[in-house]
């Protein structure tokens, strides 16, 4: 470091995580063995999102700027040997983005500090990074406390000359979760035909554009659940949950170059069938006042989930009713084979979260970095401690890869289904 036996930039309180139009505060510490002249000090608070169509690429296909402040902390003069303070202030816009970061492209805010040195002398330059949360509240997203349901019909031959359906239906209790909440979801399959169906596999997907020329899918499983296939000829129901992990939030509202999406997707193998459930994640969760009741699906009856429930133990099988469902065809429990967070022991696991568990989570990203989350955002951020995230892997694609259905598509193919079974 030449001269300088400490240059570095430490933020009031030690804060790192910030919200929109918060005051983001410092101060800039120089020790110098030495004087030291001059021509500056300036301190700069930038904020940025970059992409590549290249995994890792540091030289981005396209930027966008959310702000530029520069701030002059010292004029020309000279430092002399010893300790010297410098301290800054910013205003945060109320428009960024949240953090992100992405093996595609990333969404980063930080503060630099240069010391500005006469001509053919080494200038010095340090840097801090930062994070912002711009909070998601699920209550402002239209219909989110409705389930997310779909339905599919497929037909399909066996055996060279027989011919069946099979109708593979679908449904969370809502649209939205925050981590640490739990997705409730039913399925029902009816195979009508007189052939065994292969496992039925519920996966919690998460999808990240990149909005480069040509766009960038990545792809993730989060979470899966694997049940045993239904008989030929039976109805059978599968009921089961899936806990969310720390994980960024839907949209990314405020960047135009990032999208983050996340689905639900139940499939059957042999006969191939497949339905989506579009569903959102937030940071503050949904309102279930008993003003705000959930509506149910046909047939069904959805209990509302309490906002933050950890479950304690894996979900309980229920038991299934007795009789016949519609159509006279026996009703049967699908039993599940595999759970990705369960432990290899089979023993329940959990989230852990800091004393003020009504605090959001907050994540930087998932699998590219560790996730993070801290209390109340003043707190500096600690690695999740949380067992339920396994290091996701990215799926292999034919480039470019084709992206799962909007929430739109996903309700046309709901209709027309409806409309093509009447």
């Amino acid at each position: 470091m030449g001269k300088l036996q400490e240059f570095d930039i430490t933020f009031t309180n030690n804060k790192v995580v910030y919200g929109p139009g918060e005051s983001i505060s410092g101060t800039v510490k120089i020790r110098t063995a030495n004087s030291l002249q001059y021509k500056a000090i300036k301190v700069n608070c930038q904020g940025s999102c970059g992409i590549s169509n290249k995994m890792k690429d540091a030289s981005w296909t396209l930027e966008e700027q959310y702000f530029n402040s520069t701030l002059s902390v010292a004029d020309k003069g000279t430092l002399a040997a010893g300790e010297h303070s410098f301290p800054f202030q910013f205003l945060i816009p109320v428009t960024p983005p949240t953090s992100f970061e992405g093996p595609f492209g990333k969404i980063s805010y930080r503060v630099r500090v240069a010391i500005d040195t006469p001509r053919f002398s080494k200038d010095y330059k340090a840097q801090r990074p930062f994070y912002l949360l711009n909070l998601l509240n699920l209550n402002e997203v239209p219909d989110i406390e409705h389930p997310s349901y779909a339905v599919t019909t497929k037909k399909f031959s066996y055996l060279l000359v027989k011919t069946g359906t099979l109708m593979l239906k679908a449904h969370s209790d809502l649209r939205g979760y925050i981590p640490g909440q739990v997705i409730k979801l039913a399925t029902e399959i009816h195979n009508k035909s007189g052939k065994d169906t292969g496992c039925v596999l519920a996966s919690l997907i998460q999808k990240v554009t990149y909005k480069t020329k040509r766009p960038v899918f990545d792809l993730r499983t989060i979470a899966e659940v694997e049940g045993a296939g239904v008989k030929a000829g039976k109805h059978a129901e599968w009921r089961e949950q899936i806990i969310v992990p720390p994980l960024p939030q839907s949209a990314l509202a405020g960047c135009s170059l990032i999208d983050i999406d996340y689905f639900i997707q139940v499939s059957l193998k042999s006969p191939d069938a497949v339905v989506t459930l579009p569903i959102y994640i937030g940071n503050i969760a949904v309102n279930l006042s008993p003003s705000r009741a959930i509506p149910s699906t046909p047939g069904h009856v959805v209990a509302p989930t309490a906002a933050g429930v950890t479950p304690s133990a894996p979900p309980v099988e229920e038991e299934p009713e007795e009789g016949l469902c519609a159509g006279g065809v026996a009703s049967e429990e699908i039993p599940t084979k595999s759970h990705s967070q369960q432990d290899p022991s089979c023993q329940p696991v959990t989230i852990h979260r800091l004393p003020d568990a009504s605090a959001p989570l907050f994540c930087v990203s998932t699998g590219a970095t560790i996730p993070f989350f801290t209390e109340g955002g003043n707190a500096t951020p600690v690695p999740t401690s949380c067992s339920l995230i396994l290091p996701p892997e990215y799926s292999s694609w034919d480039y470019p890869h084709e992206p799962p259905p909007s929430y739109e598509e996903s309700c046309s193919s709901v209709n027309s289904s409806i409309n093509s079974g009447q």
